[in-house]
């Protein structure tokens, strides 16, 4: 980018907003400086802007997010055309399966939800839209990264650690390698209690009409008394179909 297209000050705002998260729901301003390289008085100055506008408040020491900042989020949804276009197809397959149905996209290396349709159940996976999750924990995180290619993965795993979040997660880099060459090949993942114990995924690609791949299409279910083979067998054909009836409408 050209430097004199660049406004450094929109860069930082935005950069000080996404210093607060669940681990660091308020923040002083010197903590906050601390966490998105700036000094104490530039991070101050920022804040106090963001609270003239009402995306952050203060008790005089802490500051923390307002629920303004949920349009920028809400603004995505509403312009994007993938969420719109998918919604109704999202229900056909949430009854086809009778599971939680999403479409979900990369943002870097996390997986974000941007469209669902189903009950809510006991799960992780049952977050609301825009909720973000590490891309090696969920089906439709895995075929996404698996689809990005041989070399960004490759590229990926060498910068990223696999951290566990059950005692079924993959963490070994290289049994990740061959798992995300053997969805590549299948052009479909299947993910088991890497996120959440006793719950599954399946994803197929979302592509549009010139094949470029636009997101992944999910289900989520519990693991009761099905195997996995017996899962795969009864979703996948309606995910697949469902994605096929969209691709001309991506």
């Amino acid at each position: 980018m050209d430097k004199k297209d660049w406004i450094a000050g929109l860069d930082k705002g935005l950069a000080l907003l996404q210093t607060f998260d669940e681990h660091n729901p308020r923040l002083t301003a010197t903590q906050a400086a601390q966490r998105c390289g700036l000094t104490r008085t530039a991070a101050r100055r920022y804040l106090l802007t963001l609270l003239h506008l009402g995306f952050v408040a203060t008790d005089g020491k802490l500051f923390w997010l307002t629920p303004k900042v949920m349009r920028l989020g809400q603004s995505y949804l509403e312009s994007a055309r993938l969420p719109r276009i998918v919604q109704p197809s999202l229900q056909r397959l949430a009854m086809g399966t009778q599971e939680i149905s999403f479409v979900a996209v990369l943002d870097g290396y996390d997986l974000v939800y941007i469209a669902r349709n189903g009950q809510n159940r006991s799960m992780n996976t049952s977050f609301a839209l825009g909720a973000r999750v590490p891309c090696h924990l969920t089906s439709a995180g895995v075929l996404l990264l698996a689809l990005l290619g041989e070399e960004a993965s490759d590229a990926w795993l060498a910068n990223h650690e696999l951290k566990a979040f059950t005692s079924h997660t993959i963490t070994d880099p290289k049994r990740m390698r061959t798992e995300l060459a053997r969805i590549r090949a299948q052009d479909w993942a299947l993910s088991e209690q890497q996120l959440d114990l006793a719950y599954r995924g399946v994803a197929v690609p979302l592509r549009d009409h010139k094949g470029n791949v636009q997101g992944a299409l999910t289900v989520s279910m519990p693991i009761q008394h099905e195997t996995s083979k017996e899962a795969v067998n009864r979703v996948l054909p309606v995910l697949r179909e469902v994605a096929q009836s969209l691709r001309p409408l991506i």
